[in-house]
């Protein structure tokens, strides 16, 4: 092609403008070339300052009040608890390094490895010197220097898989898709029931309801679990009837809790007597407590059971008193807004999802433990996250810390900038 001439002037064409000397030199591009600036498009940067560190501040401060209130009357189980820290955030940071968008190519295998695990403690041949049972339930294997709970395991196995799903929007807005997640969560429940552990599988419904809800899930087809839920629960505290298919021991905590809110003594002294036991102590701590040796006397002269653990909010309300139990519920509040922060933040629905569900779940359990503890729920068993002794409990609660942080480090990939 030439260059034309016309009453207007001189025409343009692509021969021209590919031989005129003042245009710049352009480099010779490849095949391979080409495959790795497009690969740039979807690599992302690390965004070091970011509301996750408001979740690790938090709860490394709700160690640290979980140490000095089981010092009080547990030294021991203290000094193992701070043992078990160090371990906790290593966990955090292996939690924390691999993109969190690729823990999606591992969900299937996690999932085996979870089922298995679940189906091992439930099988009686075991020897007791592996899966070593506690006042009936089969919960924990046996590791020599700790015991391993695989339900904690599975708490944040079945979030990496929600959100990997979630990720697909598998039409989550009609009935069947709304209602697949509840059978695929039904899995794991039902296993950790069979131990049986009601309060970890408590856990699974209302944190599955959020992420629903951050999936965009509709109001109405939550609007009705909630309402299904709230029917299941009145059922299960006031009809004879529906009390029938709990164990007896889950029978009897219903039971005792219900006298509690009637005042009705009858109970105080058997199946109500842990909780009688925590609320004395929740009023004798008053609005800013006894102090660390009377705090100690009234626990032990109380007697009461499982006090460095599930009843750890006792001994904190007793010791700082009505003052210590508001901090307590302020920095699980402050980890709350930094999850939720996060959440927003986040560029992709897997770690929208996953963020919001996992501090979701801690909350959760910081509800059933506390409410339990001054009386407003049944005994489940619950610990409190960072705060109760408990090695794989604690190991767990700063994985779902470090999975946290992993959100909040990635930035967004360029294409989605």
């Amino acid at each position: 092609m030439t260059d034309e001439t016309t009453n207007d002037g001189p025409t343009t064409t692509s021969s021209t403008l590919a031989t005129d000397p003042s245009r710049p030199e352009r480099d010779p591009f490849t095949a391979r070339g080409l495959h790795e600036q497009a690969k740039e498009l979807h690599i992302g940067g690390i965004r070091w300052w970011n509301a996750g560190w408001i979740c690790v501040v938090a709860a490394l401060l709700l160690n640290l009040v979980g140490i000095v209130a089981i010092g009080t009357t547990e030294p021991g189980f203290a000094r193992k608890q701070a043992m078990f820290v160090p371990i906790g955030l290593v966990a955090a940071a292996i939690a924390a390094i691999p993109d969190y968008r690729r823990f999606r190519q591992w969900v299937p295998a996690l999932c085996v490895v979870t089922i298995v695990l679940l189906v091992f403690v439930l099988i009686p041949i075991v020897p007791e010197a592996i899966v070593r049972p506690r006042k009936g339930a089969r919960r924990w294997i046996n590791l020599g220097v700790t015991d391993f709970q695989p339900s904690e395991f599975a708490k944040v196995v079945w979030m990496l898989a929600m959100a990997s799903w979630f990720r697909l929007r598998w039409n989550i807005r009609s009935i069947p898709g709304f209602l697949l997640p509840f059978a695929i969560t039904a899995v794991p429940v039902l296993l950790i029931l069979l131990e049986p552990d009601l309060g970890t599988a408590l856990l699974f419904v209302p944190t599955l309801f959020a992420l629903l809800l951050v999936a965009g899930a509709r109001l109405w087809h939550l609007g009705l679990v909630v309402g299904v839920g709230a029917l299941a629960v009145s059922s299960v505290l006031f009809v004879p009837s529906v009390q029938g298919f709990l164990k007896s021991h889950q029978q009897d905590r219903v039971k005792a809790v219900v006298a509690q809110w009637q005042e009705d003594p009858r109970y105080r002294d058997d199946i109500g007597y842990q909780g009688f036991k925590a609320m004395t102590l929740v009023g004798a701590g008053g609005a800013s407590g006894v102090g660390r040796d009377h705090a100690s006397t009234l626990v032990r002269y109380n007697h009461l059971p499982e006090e460095h653990n599930d009843m750890v909010f006792a001994v904190i309300t007793c010791r700082w008193g009505f003052l210590g139990g508001v901090i307590v519920w302020g920095l699980y509040g402050l980890l709350a807004f930094g999850g939720f922060l996060v959440s927003a933040f986040a560029r992709d629905t897997v770690g929208r999802v996953l963020a919001a569900g996992l501090v979701t779940m801690l909350l959760v359990q910081m509800v059933i433990n506390t409410g339990m503890t001054i009386g407003l729920l049944p005994i489940t068993g619950m610990t409190l996250p960072f705060v109760s002794a408990g090695g794989s409990s604690l190991v767990t609660a700063w994985m779902t810390i470090g999975l946290i942080l992993n959100v909040a480090l990635r930035r967004p990939r360029r294409m989605e900038r």
